[in-house]
């Protein structure tokens, strides 16, 4: 098994995942993370993404699960979607070494607001479920 601190040393990611090069510097400082043609996302879980107790940290996982919501909202409204709120159920424990998989669905659109509900899980034994509201932003035209 590959050390889950070692950067060059992680197994490769899931069938049909390939590394995300678009994202912002707290994404990419806290990943790297991976997506799918499906929209689902993944991270490999390292030593530096646990807790004290060597399990996934709670502040991990809800940051994690805020991008994967963001992009389901973005995906089902075509409009970049900002947080208002997330809610976040913590239900099992991951640890270093595990590939964590994020999955998400737009539930609602209304004008400017976007309601999303995800999942994190190892394996299908989900680690975290969530909620989230999306404040729509659209590009001004010049």
């Amino acid at each position: 098994m590959s050390d889950p601190e070692t950067e060059d040393d992680a197994p490769p990611p899931p069938e049909g995942f390939a590394l995300s090069t678009e994202r912002g510097a707290f994404s990419t400082r806290n990943g790297p993370y991976f997506h799918d043609a499906a929209g689902r996302q993944a991270f490999y879980a390292r030593k530096r993404h646990c807790n004290g107790m060597g399990l996934i940290h709670g502040g991990m996982l809800s940051a994690f699960l805020d991008g994967v919501l963001a992009g389901a909202s973005g995906r089902g409204t075509g409009a970049v979607g900002v947080t208002v709120h997330l809610s976040v159920d913590f239900l099992d424990m991951g640890r270093a070494g595990d590939w964590v998989i994020g999955e998400a669905s737009l539930t609602r659109a209304a004008r400017d607001l976007a309601f999303v509900e995800g999942r994190a899980h190892i394996n299908g034994r989900i680690l975290a479920r969530a909620t989230g509201v999306f404040k729509l932003m659209r590009r001004r035209e010049s």
